[in-house]
């Protein structure tokens, strides 16, 4: 199921590459023909029907929405413009102030009221406005003497270089104009009227407030929402307050400005919207699309198995060039694929090898059951009996070990592996083992280290390995042979060896020895083994990730075809 890297196009490329979406595929030759018919169908707009790629586009339109909502609702730049509003209006006023000041006498006496020292009307007609502002000039008992509204103001200068900022503001009146229409949906009491604003009643309140000295400010809006400053201070001769002026802005020009920079924002957000939206289909295509193939993947073998359609394996799309957890899970999906398909075969090849083993022994039962039907003579039958016997011994040894290897794979996953001291268990093994060694006569010699080695595994499993391997030495020595048992620490690992001074293992047999239902055994052995003991010691040994081999013992210098001197097992495990 190996696979290479190429992109849609089929073009190569480069490792230094950044590579994209569907740029980790697989070549047509190991890709389903279901995947590559829905990857031709596939394109951005499809990814609308991937509830992956639908939250991937949402969470980040949310992110920039609560971004944009945030900066909006702080309003940052509305209270700078405002307090510099604030500041000019007041320096404004009290500029007007001043040229009220400078046209009274510095010795005579001064009555605004009686028009006494200087003719208020005749100077609020010298002084330019902005469009929109007003000028009002109140006595002492806050009688008011002259507004601008009325007797009017100079004309206001053109400055060269100095424009009006005119900049549309599209979205955010669009959005006014949306907000006061579901304002006017949920208002009771059907359309308000626009309303206009009294800018002198608003100074009216600011003129009780002003003191020696002080100035009043105050910040309001008309009937439209508009923002309206009002500023009110004192007018003085030698130091001595003999009247007010107040100035009032026009309506609504700080709200334009904080309009066109909100205008600025929303168009940012919406560049920033198209941008986001575009990055997100291609994070979702990079993401979506390969679990997709994936899960589609895995649902055609699923419906291939279900339906017994189209027989073949799952292929699973090769993402593993991919640095990133999809890369993992492909890797892990084509490796629990591949793994799965190994113990399907194992099984197979299982199973037909248990066919094979059982049909000796029924083939002898056979024809033992039909010759007992016809001989006559008592020790024939007698020897007929004897050998369904065996071959009922034999059928029940194998079934059970069959049994127990079928079982093994599900108990070394389910067992809890335990630390334990690996020499405690093998010494009691070979105390145990030695007594049956010297009831056949056969030497057994342990030499072990005396302190612990500790490992972490399944003790019964492994102590299940070394008994298979000690008892099978046992069993091809006769008396007057010996059986040893050592061990030794290497780093890492720890090596226990089980030799023997039997007749050694046939050179074209060392590499079958571990394989299933094989057994090779001296004369008189014959039918008393399934040839499983070893292949399920080395399944538990693999299971602990060590190894298991077998070699002959020869001396160093000694001829390789020559006679060996017995066999020998080795089992290596990590520390």
């Amino acid at each position: 199921m190996g696979t290479e890297r190429a992109s849609v196009t089929g073009r190569k490329r480069s490792g230094a590459e950044v590579l994209l979406g569907e740029d980790w595929v697989g070549p047509e030759s190991v890709v389903d023909e279901d995947l590559t018919r829905g990857r031709a169908r596939r394109s951005l707009i499809s990814l609308n029907r991937s509830p992956l790629a639908r939250k991937i586009i949402t969470f980040n339109l949310l992110a920039m929405l609560v971004m944009v909502a945030g900066v909006l609702y702080l309003n940052p730049f509305r209270d700078s413009l405002v307090f510099q509003r604030e500041s000019a209006i007041v320096s404004e006023a009290e500029l007007i102030a001043d040229v009220f000041e400078a046209r009274m006498p510095v010795a005579a006496p001064v009555n605004l009221a009686a028009g006494d020292g200087i003719d208020v009307a005749d100077v609020m007609r010298g002084i330019e406005l902005p469009e929109g502002a007003a000028i009002y000039v109140f006595d002492m008992s806050g009688n008011l003497l002259a507004d601008s509204d009325e007797v009017g103001t100079a004309p206001q200068e053109r400055v060269t270089g100095l424009g009006i900022d005119q900049r549309s503001t599209m979205i955010t009146d669009m959005l006014n104009r949306g907000w006061e229409w579901i304002s006017g949906l949920v208002r009771s009491g059907g359309p308000r009227a626009p309303q206009t604003v009294d800018t002198r009643a608003m100074v009216e309140k600011l003129v009780p407030q002003v003191r020696d000295g002080a100035t009043v400010m105050a910040t309001n809006r008309d009937g439209g929402g508009a923002t309206i400053f009002s500023v009110a201070t004192g007018l003085y001769q030698n130091g001595r307050m003999v009247g007010m002026v107040a100035m009032t802005s026009a309506a609504g020009e700080i709200d334009k400005l904080v309009r066109i920079e909100r205008e600025q924002v929303l168009q940012m957000f919406v560049v920033a919207i198209i941008v986001s939206i575009g990055l997100s289909l291609v994070l979702a295509s990079t993401i979506a699309n390969p679990l997709a193939d994936l899960a589609r993947a895995a649902e055609i073998g699923r419906d291939r198995n279900a339906r017994k359609m189209q027989p073949g394996r799952v292929r699973i799309p090769d993402l593993t060039a991919r640095p990133d957890e999809i890369g993992r899970l492909s890797g892990a999906l084509r490796g629990m694929v591949a793994a799965l398909y190994d113990r399907i075969d194992a099984n197979e090849q299982f199973a037909a090898d248990v066919a094979h083993e059982i049909k000796n022994p029924l083939a002898s039962l056979r024809s033992a059951v039909a010759s007992l039907q016809v001989v006559k003579r008592e020790d024939q039958r007698a020897r007929l009996l004897e050998v369904i016997d065996q071959d009922v011994s034999r059928l029940d040894r194998l079934v059970s070990d069959i049994s127990n290897a079928s079982r093994l794979d599900s108990e070394l996953v389910k067992e809890e592996e335990e630390r334990f001291d690996l020499m405690k268990m093998v010494g009691n093994l070979t105390e145990y083992l030695g007594q049956q060694a010297a009831e056949k006569g056969v030497d057994f010699i342990s030499d072990l280290p005396k302190e612990p080695i500790f490992i972490t595994g399944l003790e019964g499993r492994l102590a299940q390995v070394f008994v298979n391997l000690i008892t099978n030495a046992i069993s091809f020595c006769e008396e007057g042979d010996a059986v040893r048992v050592w061990a030794r620490r290497r780093e890492n690992r720890v090596l226990v060896v089980v030799e023997d001074t039997g007749p050694g293992i046939p050179e074209e047999a060392l590499t079958k020895v571990f394989r299933r239902f094989y057994s090779q055994r001296p004369p008189g052995q014959f039918g008393d083994h399934s040839g499983l003991g070893l292949a399920i010691s080395k399944q538990i040994v693999e299971a602990h990730g060590g190894v298991i081999w077998a070699e002959n013992i020869r001396p160093t210098d000694a001829d390789p075809g020559s006679e060996p001197l017995g066999a020998r097992f080795v089992v290596g495990l990590p520390v």
